[in-house]
């Protein structure tokens, strides 16, 4: 072969081959960028991804800063038009009840004597009492076989109630303060307002229990008050003046389901009031949790305004005025002391209002004393006749939840007990016809006039239940010579705290929205031991013993009562 014709094919092929490598390391180096390049891509498409999540959340939070604006906005028109329109908020509570009542051994006098206080006095066996003195009727009396009363058993299956609430307050600046409670409490298928007298306050139709107990569908003015707070020597100072919130004070918010109702202890008061209250915030000085003591001025009785006696020249009636120190000595939110003490001048043998007496009885100009039976239920005018002397009266409370100061308990109970005091200090004997022919005063009879004390105790604890429900058990205790004043106390059957003798109670709270809407099913049972229960007048009697003469007006031994309730407070 020729060597020169193979050097100039060889010579031939060198450009081509490197053409090859030049083309080869090109694409090996555009390979390079395309993984970089590719590379780049998903880093940007991971940036982008970012972005957008970013900029959706964005548009979320915009739009939920939109909403809020308006919501607040929306908020503020409406203060703006409240401020414009209203200067006073309403609450409404509306309480629908069903109570099923029942009397076991009523004590009553037999129709036979009582139809004998209508009978001409003679003077001989076969008369009556109409028309003799008192001491001719006491002759009588203990030269007579003494008839025992009789028993009797009274239902009341199914009794209803409705009590409509319209509450009032208003902040007119940060020192000055309004509240204020409009009520109406009707029995189903009653506005009379006015019921049959057994010898209870709680009968009568006055200023202290238009509120508390059923009166018709009439409206009345519960509560009207004012409050001013004010710096005395950088001291917390408030003054308040007005028909002062003393109706369901501590410890009833319990069985209320509601915060505290009233100022003063429901032990010694539960009875509307107007009074002055003034009082000083002593927490920041003593560093005492809660310390506050306040000072209360009221009358509960104006002798000299709408009375039959009110225009005489010497009208023998006084105002009965009352003064209250009233401390809390302990309050962290998880246990409270309270005490209270109060002092009543001029205690009254009644109040002005109206009721229907059984029947009537007047004393004429010779001394003798005519009765008349109410044989058509006519409403009665009743008015005091007389003072009778003063009532003094100490109560101690202390509340306590267990799981706020026991951590190990996981349960959420409710503990309080109170133990009360009272004295009468009676001054003279009443001088309406009924009492004065008895020789009646301020708890005293037969022209006795001794002073007395009386003792009670009320405790109870409240359990937490299923479903947030809540379980009360409750149990009081008033002893022979156990005054209060509680004839507001919303309870058909009577007063529980003014009783004489012992009561049980047991309830179940169910909120269905909280306190906004609510059942309570519960029952109590009351076990009078002495008469009287929350009547000023009279010496009390033990039940057991009592003869015909004692029991003119009806009186109660064993009651019970089963009840349910619906209420809407909002």
């Amino acid at each position: 072969m020729n060597i020169e014709k193979i050097k100039s094919k060889s010579l031939a092929y060198i450009p081509a081959v490197f053409f090859l490598c030049i083309l080869f390391f090109s694409l090996n180096a555009f390979a390079d960028d395309v993984e970089s390049l590719k590379e780049q891509i998903e880093t940007l498409k991971e940036q982008i991804s970012i972005i957008q999540n970013k900029l959706e959340t964005l548009e979320k939070e915009n739009a939920e800063k939109e909403k809020q604006v308006k919501e607040i906005d929306t908020r503020l028109n409406q203060a703006e038009l409240h401020t414009a329109t209203d200067k006073v908020s309403f609450g409404v509570e509306l309480k629908t009840q069903a109570d099923s009542i029942h009397y076991e051994d009523m004590r009553i006098a037999p129709d036979a004597l009582v139809n004998s206080f209508f009978l001409p006095y003679t003077g001989t066996p076969d008369g009556g009492f109409n028309n003799a003195t008192s001491e001719q009727m006491r002759e009588m009396m203990a030269a007579m076989s003494v008839p025992m009363p009789d028993k009797r058993d009274a239902d009341n299956d199914a009794l209803c109630s409705t009590r409509l609430r319209l509450n009032m307050k208003s902040k007119i600046n940060n020192q000055l303060y309004f509240a204020g409670r409009l009520t109406a409490y009707k029995i189903w298928g009653d506005s009379t307002g006015v019921k049959f007298s057994q010898g209870s306050l709680g009968d009568i139709t006055f200023d202290g229990n238009t509120s508390g107990l059923p009166r018709g569908d009439t409206v009345h003015l519960e509560r009207a008050y004012f409050t001013y707070n004010f710096d005395m020597a950088s001291l917390p100072t408030y003054l308040s003046v007005g028909r002062r919130p003393s109706t369901e004070g501590p410890p009833l918010e319990y069985g209320n389901y509601s915060l505290e109702g009233g100022t003063p202890l429901s032990t010694l008061i539960n009875w509307h009031f107007d009074a002055a209250s003034f009082g000083f915030n002593l927490e920041d000085v003593t560093g005492i949790p809660g310390a506050d003591i306040r000072f209360c001025y009221g009358i509960a009785f104006e002798s000299d305004w709408g009375n039959s006696y009110s225009l005489h020249n010497s009208p023998d009636m006084d105002d009965l005025r009352s003064f209250a120190f009233l401390p809390t000595l302990y309050n962290n939110d998880t246990t409270s002391i309270v005490f209270n003490y109060l002092h009543v001048w001029n205690v009254t043998d009644g109040f002005t209002g109206l009721t229907v007496m059984p029947f009537i009885v007047s004393e004429n100009a010779d001394g003798t004393y005519h009765f008349e039976p109410n044989a058509g239920g006519f409403i009665s005018r009743i008015e005091p006749c007389s003072n009778i002397g003063d009532w003094d009266a100490a109560s101690l409370l202390i509340r306590t939840n267990l799981a706020e100061i026991w951590s190990e308990l996981q349960h959420d109970i409710d503990l309080f007990c109170a133990l009360s005091w009272t004295h009468t200090n009676p001054s003279q004997m009443s001088q309406n016809p009924f009492y004065k022919m008895t020789g009646q005063g301020l708890l005293s009879s037969g022209g006795e006039l001794e002073e007395r004390d009386g003792y009670a105790i009320y405790a109870g604890a409240v359990f937490p239940m299923p479903l947030k429900a809540r379980l009360g058990l409750e149990y009081n205790w008033g002893s022979k010579y156990w005054l209060n004043f509680s004839g507001a106390e919303d309870a058909l059957e009577g007063s529980k705290l003014a009783v004489r003798g012992n009561v049980f109670e047991a309830y179940y709270l169910q909120p269905i929205f909280g306190e906004n809407f609510f059942l309570k099913l519960g029952g109590r049972y009351y076990d009078y031991d002495y008469t009287g229960s929350g009547n000023p007048l009279g010496k009390p009697l033990r039940i057991s013993d009592l003869s015909a003469f004692d029991t003119l007006n009806a009186v109660a031994d064993k009651v019970w009562n089963l009840y349910f309730s619906v209420t809407v407070r909002y």
